[in-house]
């Protein structure tokens, strides 16, 4: 059985993967589900976060132990991406769900403007302030734009766990070359699509997918917030995947 590192998104911390991780530990796997800095109970002040900051917290974790399959969703996708091209030899695979997949030089802001990703429900409903900024979205916003799959105790449950989003992040663009590119580039990624996602629309997903060659691709029928909607379905996926 594999070790899992996960990786929240946007606005989210540690604890969204508290649905899903018990179906993969009963499946044998290893899972460590980690605050990125700023996020959940990490105290690092906003004007030090930066997509940097958030992959050297996951190589950290990486390399606390055997290499592992690095599971990103949503902005994680940006996160997995750097650490991994920082430390490819920590890594078996990288799975992405409904999550950003950048190429060399391209930031999460780039991504959103491709016209696959047209007609987003959080580049609309994101309220952004403060030096240095940070941004949030109204519960009723979420709730339509990213869980409307979920019943309402899920929903619920997932809004409850959502905090501001330092802005820096979302600017960075990713470094993929370097001393390690060939082990990068070859580590090999999957990809977990979610059909009815407002957030990361799907024609957006699979150009990403696409463009990375992905394998196995899968598929669910549900939001953006697949941890809240669909965590067993989600946790069968990363075990299909992981084994």
């Amino acid at each position: 059985m594999a070790r899992m590192v996960l990786v929240h998104g946007a606005f989210g911390r540690a604890s969204v993967w508290d649905r899903v991780a018990p179906g993969l530990r009963e499946a044998g796997h290893d899972v460590e589900a980690i605050d990125l800095p700023g996020q959940g109970d990490d105290d690092t002040p906003v004007g030090e976060v930066t997509l940097d900051r958030y992959a050297r917290r996951v190589c950290e974790a990486l390399a606390d132990g055997p290499p592992a399959v690095l599971v990103g969703h949503s902005m994680g996708g940006m996160v997995i991406t750097q650490a991994a091209a920082d430390s490819p030899q920590h890594i078996d695979r990288l799975v992405y769900v409904a999550a950003f997949l950048p190429s060399d030089g391209e930031s999460l802001i780039d991504l959103t403007q491709r016209p696959e990703g047209a007609g987003d429900a959080v580049q609309a409903n994101l309220v952004v302030e403060g030096d240095p900024p940070v941004a949030t979205m109204p519960d009723d916003a979420a709730r339509e734009g990213l869980m409307h799959c979920c019943d309402d105790e899920a929903a619920a449950w997932g809004i409850a766990l959502r905090s501001a989003q330092p802005v820096a992040p979302f600017t960075h663009p990713v470094r993929l070359t370097g001393s390690a590119g060939e082990a990068f580039a070859a580590l090999p990624r999957s990809y977990v699509v979610c059909l009815q996602d407002r957030a990361i629309r799907p024609p957006l997903q699979r150009l990403m997918l696409e463009r990375a060659g992905c394998d196995p691709v899968i598929e669910i029928d549900t939001d953006h917030s697949v941890w809240a909607s669909r965590p067993e379905e989600l946790a069968a996926a990363l075990n299909r995947i992981a084994g």
